[in-house]
């Protein structure tokens, strides 16, 4: 069911909601938290949709918030709150309300929502595009628990990385990280099986990719020894190679579908390693609503680097953006000379 409201109210909306669930037959609600979508109009309909599917492994209240200040001086001095409140199938199995806010309503967007969040429940704030530069201090952001950017949708995704990691609140996440998980499980699954002292890593992956910059910062800062940033064809991340003094081990995906791991002393086997929807990427945020101490450290970690290799002008094989391209952490020595070299957990 829809149900459209002009120059409205967020008690009006309130009301809607209520009546559109009497009207379908369901006036329980069984939602678990709040997802608040600060988008445009043109990735509206893509950011909903992945909502939607996300929204039937987390039941949600989906609240899609679209800034219309004005262009005119007089459109920009009113002020207008337009809603399109969705419950039922069309809205996955949750609700959604579209609002869309004009003139100066537009800079105060967060006294519209917060009437609107279910109560005595977590809240997540999500950008599909262009982000605050500190979400965690974004009036938007500060009603929510858990903050969703996506380093891939800025016009410098390599650079946004270090905006991301000066503005970090415990909370903030990156769909740029989200999409390593299958990786970094992999990589960490073939180290328990082989114990063999790593002294150096490649990673391969497109140029101005947020996902294979952050990988080759997780594998410096994890094993501490240092680690090539090269630039392929893609799509994403396309390999991934650890050094050791009994062989390398890799992990090759060469069509963003289906990779094959090689391990010494093993078999080579394929694995599946698909390339992700966003709604998939969504739904595995959603799951766990607590800091994600492993994403903050990363990104920390590659400051340094990212900002030193910058500064100095070096830049990655293939004439790449500059970022993890060889970034040595102080362990890398020790892990050079034969030391043990850390785990990724």
């Amino acid at each position: 069911m829809k149900i459209d409201l002009t120059d409205t109210t967020s008690a009006r909306i309130n009301t809607g909601l209520i009546d559109a669930r009497r009207a379908i037959g369901t006036p329980a609600v069984g939602m678990v938290l709040t997802l608040v979508i600060v988008t445009d109009e043109g990735s509206a309909y893509d950011a909903l949709k992945a909502a939607h599917e996300a929204s039937r492994e987390h039941p949600s209240r989906i609240l899609a918030v679209i800034k219309r200040p004005g262009r005119s001086p007089r459109e920009r001095a009113g002020a207008r709150l337009d809603a399109e409140v969705v419950v039922g199938d069309e809205a996955g199995t949750g609700e959604t309300v579209v609002l869309r806010m004009h003139g100066e309503l537009a800079n105060h967007a967060e006294s519209v929502v917060l009437p609107l969040l279910l109560p005595d429940a977590p809240v997540v704030c999500w950008w599909p595009d262009q982000a605050p530069e500190k979400a965690g201090t974004d009036p938007l952001g500060r009603l929510a628990q858990r903050r969703i950017t996506d380093a891939s949708s800025a016009e410098d995704p390599v650079g946004s990385l270090v905006v991301r990691a000066e503005g970090y609140t415990p909370g903030d996440t990156d769909l740029a990280w989200t999409r390593l998980t299958p990786w970094r499980s992999m990589l960490a699954a073939a180290l328990d099986q082989k114990h063999s002292t790593i002294t150096s890593a490649a990673v391969e992956g497109e140029a101005y990719n947020a996902s294979t910059e952050l990988l080759a910062l997780w594998l410096a800062d994890r094993l501490g020894v240092e680690v090539e940033r090269k630039v392929s064809d893609g799509p994403g991340i396309t390999a991934v190679r650890l050094f050791t003094g009994d062989g390398d081990i890799c992990l090759d995906r060469s069509d963003g579908r289906l990779a094959e791991l090689s391990v010494p002393g093993q078999p080579d086997r394929h694995v599946a390693l698909k390339r992700r929807e966003t709604a998939e990427l969504i739904a595995e945020e959603l799951r766990r609503l607590d800091p994600d101490d492993i994403y903050r450290a990363t990104v920390k970690f590659g400051v340094k680097h990212l900002v030193s290799t910058a500064r100095s002008g070096k830049g990655t094989d293939g004439g790449g953006p500059t970022a993890a391209a060889r970034a040595t952490p102080p362990a890398a020595k020790k892990a050079a000379s034969g030391g043990k070299a850390a785990t990724p957990k």
